[in-house]
């Protein structure tokens, strides 16, 4: 059996490769640990097998290295994989608030020492956003990244600086914004705590407040766990809009 190819041909199939293979390796549930390299690598060769038929008339056009440089997967996969790590950052807050910050746990998902509800927070919402379909919806758009991105095409513009620049800003307020309840009922906590204090200066405020903070923050978090959905809905909204902001500052 004799094979031929064009070179332009091999080096356009080697190029989507990259892309597809650099965004599976930084994007969200792809970039678990726990997910071995061989279907990471496999996964991205059959993606850039279905890119390659679906795109026929693609072409490599480059002036330059700028153009050239395979960015686009890794900044799309690691922005998703930030809008993600929100509900890490609202679970460390929740730790601090309890009095359990202490307590770290190595992820061997994540390589990351986490905290208790940290932890769990990010877990809970992993699987809610593959229960709303979050990797369907990373497989199709870094697909549909091919129609306006051409390979080699990659133009920067304004709108990802700012873009990025508004995440960040947004990154604390919406994990500020989980742990709102457990930050409220601790702060009430500590102000009748504070009272207490003054009126029984004998009773050790310390010891009694330390197991009421994780009393109180435990029931907080049961109580509120049913709205965990919603903000699972909200964290896959803005990884949309990230997503159609990126690609749209380097179309």
């Amino acid at each position: 059996m004799n094979f031929t190819f064009a070179l332009a041909q091999f080096e356009l199939f080697v190029l989507i490769l990259i892309r597809l293979a650099s965004f599976v390796f930084a994007a969200p549930f792809f970039n678990m640990a726990n997910v071995p390299n061989r279907v990471k690598i496999g996964f991205s060769f059959c993606l850039t097998i279905m890119v390659y038929s679906l795109f026929p008339d693609m072409s490599v056009e480059y002036n330059g290295m700028i153009e050239y440089a395979i960015i686009v997967g890794i900044l799309l996969g690691a922005v998703s994989s930030f809008c993600v790590q929100i509900i890490m950052f609202a679970g460390k807050i929740i730790d601090m608030d309890i009095g359990i910050s202490m307590a770290q746990l190595y992820d061997p998902t994540t390589r990351m020492q986490v905290g208790i509800m940290g932890n769990f927070y990010y877990y809970m919402m992993m699987l809610l956003l593959i229960i709303s379909g979050m990797h369907q919806y990373l497989v199709s758009a870094i697909v549909e990244t091919y129609r306006v991105i051409p390979i080699g095409g990659v133009k920067f513009g304004a709108g990802i600086y700012t873009g990025i620049i508004g995440f960040v800003s947004d990154f604390f307020v919406i994990g500020f914004r989980i742990a709102l309840p457990v930050f409220a009922a601790i702060l009430m906590l500590n102000c009748v705590l504070a009272i207490l204090a003054k009126v029984s200066p004998q009773m050790n405020m310390f010891v009694v407040g330390m197991q009421l903070k994780i009393f109180v923050g435990i029931f907080v978090i049961l109580f509120t766990i049913s709205m965990l959905p919603s903000v699972s809905n909200f964290i896959l909204d803005e990884i949309e809009k990230m997503f159609a902001i990126l690609v749209r500052g380097m179309s």
